[in-house]
């Protein structure tokens, strides 16, 4: 899979000693010794850390007589660079759409006024049209059951079943009679 070979990628990237040597490979390619010298490090070290960036593919070597001559395979450096970018930027990409199908059920389910036509049977639906609610009120402030079916009748008339709704599904939280939202990782989450 595209992400674990990312994450092999980043996790020996993920190292002090091996970005100093990709950056001194980028002027051109040494020698293992002319790599420990520049880093004051010693050659088991610097080879221990080559070894793990050809394991990715990142260091190659060429011999020239007695002498082994590490490069850096650019390409693959961009190559990362830029599918990391990618990905994430389908990852937002994927949250836009998700945003647009929001927007959609919310359309399909209120009115022009805001007013709930219906409570979606379908739990997803459901679940978009509690949050787009929930928006309204305030995190921290505490509700008496008095101002809770207040506002919930300005989107619906059965209020009962609408705060019920909010208790079951953790948006809020009750303790006599007072009504406050819960933290939003509490939610009924809509993306599973």
């Amino acid at each position: 899979m595209q992400l674990e070979r990312l994450v092999s990628f980043y996790k020996t990237m993920g190292d002090p000693t091996r970005i100093r040597i990709v950056t001194l490979l980028t002027k051109g390619p040494l020698h293992g010794q002319a790599i420990a010298g520049k880093l004051g490090l010693t050659p088991s070290t610097i080879s221990h850390h080559l070894n793990k960036l050809k394991d990715i593919n990142l260091v190659y070597q060429r011999r020239d007589k007695n002498t082994i001559y590490y490069f850096l395979n650019e390409s693959l450096l961009h190559q990362q660079a830029n599918k990391i970018t990618e990905w994430i930027n389908e990852k937002k990409e994927v949250k836009e759409v998700k945003e647009i199908d929001k927007q959609k059920v919310i359309q399909n389910f209120f009115t022009k006024e805001g007013k709930l036509k219906n409570i979606p049977s379908q739990r997803k639906k459901k679940l978009l049209i509690f949050e787009h609610m929930i928006s309204g009120l305030e995190m921290g402030r505490k509700y008496d059951e008095k101002e809770i079916n207040e506002y919930i009748q300005r989107f619906h008339d059965d209020y009962a079943t609408i705060r019920r709704e909010f208790i079951i599904n953790h948006y809020m939280y009750r303790e006599k009679g007072i009504y406050e939202l819960n933290p939003q990782e509490m939610w009924a989450r809509t993306d599973g």
